[in-house]
């Protein structure tokens, strides 16, 4: 698998090696906290390294993340509840950590005015993720989406439409999604920018609800080449993470 993926990320390389743009890295972290449904809390610490590189129509991004669990086996990041919580003869609360899922994406310029601008992009989950340890499923999805974004002065209002195709491993009833996002940006400095994002995707099987997931930021710019970006999120099912919070960290290279 490690092979395969590294042969994938030089062939994006290499197909892009004769354009110019800017690469950039992003670290931090994103913690959440929530009982999907159930009686006992699941912590989930997200540590990603994220590259991405941009030209004027299109970009790539590869992202490669540590992932600690602490729960009773109950709950996989991105996923939710893929057992009942009443099956589980056992609420000792246990902490599994390792490689998450590494993902990639790429994405084009498809629509473009001065005030307008819509991007389609495709993405690769691979399953490299310890599904023993409960930190994944073991198994590559593939997804694809529109990204809309319409800026007007100092305010950005930006939509995504998507679905994702599911690999479902052996003893799981998995199914594929639709989702989507709704929100704005409103820049409120030269440097600093905050806004609100409305996150929903299906029920991904018959166990749970839909996500719906309310997330509120602040961007500031630290100097011309790095920004930081600090976030709240609000879970509104019981698919979803009863809260989180996350700080990020910018740099173009």
């Amino acid at each position: 698998m490690l092979q395969k993926l590294i042969a994938f990320c030089l062939l994006l390389i290499s197909s892009v090696a004769w354009a110019e743009g800017t690469t950039s890295l992003t670290t931090g972290f994103d913690y959440s906290s929530g009982k999907f449904g159930g009686t006992t809390s699941t912590n989930i610490l997200y540590i990603p390294v994220i590259g991405r590189y941009q030209t004027d129509d299109y970009y790539l991004r590869l992202t490669v993340p540590y992932l600690s669990i602490s729960s009773v086996g109950t709950v996989i990041r991105g996923v939710g509840t893929v057992r009942k919580p009443r099956t589980v003869t056992s609420t000792e609360i246990i902490t599994q950590s390792g490689l998450g899922d590494v993902t990639t994406s790429a994405g084009y310029t498809v629509f473009e005015t001065d005030e307008l601008m819509v991007d389609l992009v495709g993405g690769i989950k691979f399953g490299t993720a310890d599904a023993s340890k409960n930190l994944g499923t073991g198994e590559n999805d593939y997804s694809s989406q529109l990204d809309g974004f319409y800026t007007i002065r100092k305010t950005t209002l930006f939509a995504t439409a998507g679905y994702r195709v599911i690999g479902v491993p052996a003893g799981l009833n998995l199914r594929n999604v639709a989702y989507g996002t709704l929100g704005f940006s409103q820049k409120t400095s030269d440097k600093t920018s905050a806004g609100v994002t409305l996150d929903t995707a299906q029920s991904i099987n018959a166990i749970n609800p839909s996500s719906r997931e309310l997330s509120f930021f602040v961007s500031n710019k630290l100097n011309k080449t790095s920004k930081i970006q600090a976030s709240f999120l609000k879970g509104l099912s019981d698919n979803s993470p009863d809260f989180g919070f996350s700080m990020m960290i910018t740099g173009t290279i």
